[in-house]
């Protein structure tokens, strides 16, 4: 049985000060090194024999944490596919004062809509078009020959992979959060269909 486990990285330093981070290359702050370390207590039962990753070193700090506890030598694919939205303009900004200036309403599009961009930066929808055909290509021949895959990513890269591999549609992925340090663990029958998530 095949199995792929996707893993947003732990809290960063801006998720901490609540700042829209994206593209920018932002470590973990302490509670997001505990949130690895917790993440790898959860999967640490798997056999994993290849691991993805962005190369933001937020992900990159999560699975060395993970492989380090777990006592793991893992194969690692490094690719900027898997990379966060760029929020563009945002980057950098507290949400907070981003919803004084553009309002709530704009802000919360720019956050969760399938097709909307912040100004200068990728909607989900871009994030979908270079994460799902790079999974295609990628990562789905492995699980077809019944490997475990282990991604570490980020909110909006994972959210594009599971609307292709939930079916979840448009609308429905605004309401789908990804929590830093959780686990989301997919396993495949033969035939490679899901067969639990």
């Amino acid at each position: 049985m095949a199995v792929l486990i996707l893993l947003r990285h732990g809290q960063s330093e801006w998720n901490r000060e609540n700042k829209f981070t994206g593209t920018e290359d932002v470590d973990l702050s302490m509670q997001g090194e505990l949130e690895a370390s917790r993440a790898a207590s959860r999967i640490n039962a798997y056999k994993i024999d290849l691991a993805y990753t962005s190369v933001l070193k937020r992900a990159i700090h999560t699975l060395n944490i993970i492989m380090d506890k777990n006592n793991w030598v893992l194969p690692v694919i490094q690719d900027a596919a898997f990379n966060e939205r760029d929020y563009g303009d945002l980057q950098g900004v507290d949400k907070k004062e981003t919803v004084l200036h553009y309002g709530e309403d704009q802000v919360e599009r720019w956050r969760r809509a399938f097709d909307v961009a912040p100004p200068h930066g990728e909607s989900l929808k871009d994030t979908f078009n270079r994460v799902v055909p790079f999974y295609k290509t990628e990562i789905e021949p492995k699980l077809k020959s019944g490997l475990t895959i282990l991604i570490v990513a980020h909110g909006n890269s994972l959210r594009a992979l599971m609307m292709y591999l939930e079916n979840i549609s448009d609308d429905a992925i605004e309401k789908v959060e990804m929590l830093t340090g959780v686990p989301r663990i997919y396993e495949y029958a033969l035939g490679y269909k899901i067969v639990s998530n």
